[in-house]
């Protein structure tokens, strides 16, 4: 390795030098002393500490404070990016030094002394006071940046406080907010990242409870707030939204794909009481028509009362005496089963004893379990910081799976109740609170990839913290309430945590808490829940969630939604393959693609599901018109119910249908889609309807499908996958459409067919051709759309020439 020292070099010089922007503001009482660079890292050292700076890429750089007297910690429970052997360059420019990646500048004032960050020469944010030590016990840690005038900043976890959170002041501490409407602040997610509207992200990398600030003294100024741990951040950059999300996934880690089956329809409620009501449910929904995938089994599976049970954890075999010949049972029909587990092991759980004798649970500081009241009961708390702990869990994981259990749904996982005075065998609570939920996925994910590598497992969580996305793990925004406000809130929750790398997170379709028999709120909720990444109504269980409970008017609306979800199953699982590729994000705001920032892109009401669909969710009673804002200035969207055109760039008022939502569709858009199928084992992928939005706006345009079996675990980095990709052309009256397909080495191509419907074809084509040779086609003029059947093949690579 090389080495290089500049130090304590031209001070005099430095005095002399004009002062950077917001210097004013740095810790005076901070002196640099002298810098080396040892191969690819930056070490600075300063009057009270030292600096560690290195960079991952060249648009991810970490820096570390290390403040005297201590030692530095690298472990970390978000990063599993390797630093990469990234180009640096070292520069002493007299009153400043600066430590420059192909994208990242880092600038290093002498005096006053202040770290910088630079993305291709456009100023990204500094240090304000850098890192302040506590000045008494009670205190806090802080880093502090100066923030620019108008900066918008997103981040901070699950919150309902609106898109732009810049000037609140946010705890980190997961923590459950019961029966919460339009606002919540403090939810079960809170993750420790800033993102800007300038298109850079900075994550606080220690997971110790804290308390991260947007400025909320409207003096500049971006805080993190923490009671001891890492002084280390990492700062991703890029030049599109796009990029920075790439940059803090692959920094943080990325969202395996899931089971093909957790996009499909969810039964569930709070709870099912026995063998008998359970497999009617499954069975009434078969016998509606309406697609089912999955059932959900909350708390009474292992007890007939919610208070005194917690911990069981088996099989109560007076309301459950055949559980695994009901599974099996459940699987012929292409329904998985999904239980519900605690990290509680109550004092009256069947349990108890033997989690006390193999030293399950989190001890006091006499080293007996502690043990505390909270709703259900006495409890223990399950240390997942110890073998003892998690092989436990683990076990009782493995022989449920070997029962029949094909998914797992971890509840109360901040967790719910945690004593600061608990101990974990690493450390205090409020060292671990808020990566409990976290490490929980990480053990159900670990212990798959061991004993069950070619299985996608599925991990619901309500508690997680940054990179928990990594284990697969499945958000879920709480307990909301059954109300109109608990639907607003939604959009906003699932587009912050999809920033932040979280992209499944999503709602109890219809809402959780309350008896609230309200049908439109119900059915509004379902439409919206089309468009985000589960589908899985969910409440409590004086009012029935499942469609098929409703009123006559409202099943045949909720079963239309779970149809058009079905539906569009090849585009979800190709959007959610991107996902699990680039980090982008299932729901996305707009400001992702719009052009203009001055435009009104901070409202979540309107959001792209994908890169192809806008959608508007209905979140009022009676609603009789919908404003919908259409992004980017010259381009053309497509009503996808009617047609009707509208143009980019501008604020509508459209009418809402009571059948659906508004949603739209981009010009130049390639959707794959369905025939509905009663569960997700009938699909196939071998027929699709491939819908291509034309538009003589559009000269060129891409999409793809992507498919596998839906169940293979790392089945594209296998080679067990096809992808087909779509292209079009249109120049002089002509539209050409090209598809090629990319088979993986270990795949088996089939024949795969499509029914390619062109939308906004105003008069009948000239001629169609498929390969030169003419093809049979059908022109509807009432809705525009002329219908071409590919014929299918291996291997489909065809090109169609349109005459219009």
């Amino acid at each position: 390795m090389t080495k290089a020292t500049i130090g304590g070099l031209a001070l005099g010089l430095a005095l002399c030098m004009a002062a950077t922007p917001h210097a004013g503001a740095q810790n005076a009482d901070r002196k640099l002393q002298g810098v080396t660079q040892n191969g690819n890292t930056l070490e600075i050292a300063t009057s009270d500490g030292r600096y560690l700076v290195k960079p991952y890429s060249s648009n991810i750089v970490e820096t570390t404070f290390i403040p005297t007297g201590e030692r530095l910690d690298p472990a970390s429970h978000a990063v599993i990016l390797a630093p990469g052997q990234v180009p640096v360059t070292l520069k002493d420019e007299g009153a400043r030094l600066s430590f420059a990646t192909p994208g990242i500048t880092v600038t290093i004032d002498r005096q006053p002394f202040r770290i910088s960050y630079a993305y291709r020469g456009k100023p990204l944010v500094a240090e304000k006071r850098g890192y302040e030590a506590k000045k008494a016990a009670r205190d806090m840690e802080t880093i502090e940046f100066a923030l620019e005038d108008g900066e918008a900043l997103y981040g901070a976890g699950a919150r309902a406080v609106g898109m732009n959170r810049r000037g609140h002041r946010f705890e980190l501490y997961n923590k459950a907010h019961y029966g919460y409407g339009d606002r919540s602040e403090l939810l079960n997610y809170t993750i420790p990242v800033a993102l800007s509207s300038k298109k850079y992200a900075i994550h606080f990398d220690n997971p110790q409870t804290g308390w991260l600030d947007f400025d909320s003294r409207k003096d500049g100024t971006l805080r993190y707030e923490v009671g001891g741990g890492r002084k280390t951040y990492q700062v991703v950059a890029g030049d599109s939204w796009d990029e920075v999300m790439a940059g803090y996934t692959g920094l943080t880690g990325r969202q395996p794909l899931p089971p093909r089956w957790a996009f499909g329809n969810f039964a569930s409620r709070f709870g099912y009481r026995s063998e008998a009501e359970t497999r009617a449910v499954v069975d009434s929904f078969i016998a509606e028509k309406i697609p089912l995938d999955a059932v959900v089994l909350d708390l009474y599976w292992f007890g007939k009362e919610v208070k005194g049970t917690m911990g069981n954890l088996d099989w109560d075999r007076d309301t459950f005496p055949n559980a695994e010949k009901m599974m099996a049972d459940f699987k012929q029909k292409g329904v998985k089963t999904v239980v519900i587990s605690e990290p509680f092991v109550l004092t009256t759980s069947k349990r108890w004893q033997e989690a006390v004798d193999g030293k399950v649970l989190a001890l006091d500081t006499s080293g007996k379990p502690y043990t505390y009241d909270f709703y259900f009961g006495n409890t223990g708390l399950i240390d997942l910081y110890k073998p003892e702990g998690r092989n436990w869990l683990w076990d009782i994981y493995r022989k449920l799976k070997a029962g029949g259990v094909s998914g797992w749904w971890g509840d109360l996982g901040e967790p719910e109740v945690h004593p600061a005075a608990l101990q974990h065998a690493n450390g205090a609570a409020s060292k671990v609170h808020n990566i409990y939920g976290h490490d929980w996925a990480r053990l159900i994910a670990e212990g798959y990839g061991k004993e069950f590598p070619n299985e996608r497992p599925f991990i619901l969580m309500r508690a997680g913290y940054s990179g928990s996305q990594r284990f697969g793990m499945i958000p879920w925004s709480g307990d909301v309430s059954r109300s109109w406000g608990g639907l607003q809130s939604q959009m906003e929750i699932s587009l912050q945590m999809g920033m932040q790398g979280l992209a499944y997170m999503h709602s109890d379709l219809g809402g959780f808490a309350g008896a609230v028999l309200d049908d439109e709120l119900y059915v509004r909720w379902l439409q919206y829940g089309v468009f985000q990444p589960v589908f899985r109504p969910h409440a409590q269980e004086e009012v029935a969630p499942e469609p098929v409970f409703r009123s006559p008017r409202a099943k045949v609306l909720a079963r239309a939604a779970v149809w058009l979800r079905y539906a569009m199953l090849p585009y979800n699982y190709t959007i959610a393959f991107d996902n699990s590729q680039t980090g982008m994000p299932l729901m996305r705001p707009l400001m992702f693609v719009e052009a203009d920032p001055g435009k009104p892109f901070e409202r979540a009401g309107t959001y792209l599901w994908g890169p192809d669909f806008l959608v508007a969710p209905v979140v009022e009673p009676g609603a009789t018109r919908r404003e919908v804002y259409f992004p980017n200035s010259g381009s053309v969207w497509f009503d996808f119910y009617t047609g009707d055109k509208h143009r980019g760039g501008v604020l509508e008022v459209v009418k809402p249908e009571e059948a659906h939502i508004p949603v739209f569709v981009r010009a130049g858009a390639f959707v794959p889609m369905a025939k509905v199928v009663q569960t997700t084992r009938d699909y196939t992928g071998r027929q699709i309807d491939l819908n291509y939005y034309h538009d003589a706006s559009v000269a060129a345009s891409n999409g793809k499908l992507y498919d596998d079996d839906g169940e293979t675990a790392g089945a594209f980095e296998q080679g067990k996958y096809e992808i087909v990709r779509f292209t079009s052309r249109y120049v002089g009256g002509r539209l050409e459409i090209g598809f090629a397909t990319e088979t993986g080495k270990a795949y088996a191509a089939a024949e795969r067919g499509f029914s390619l419907k062109v939308h906004n074809v105003h008069a009948k084509p000239r001629s169609v051709t498929i390969d030169g040779r003419a093809a049979a086609s059908r022109w509807n003029a009432r809705h525009k759309l002329l219908e071409v059947t590919v014929p299918a093949r291996k291997g489909q690579d065809a090109q169609l020439a349109i005459m219009l």
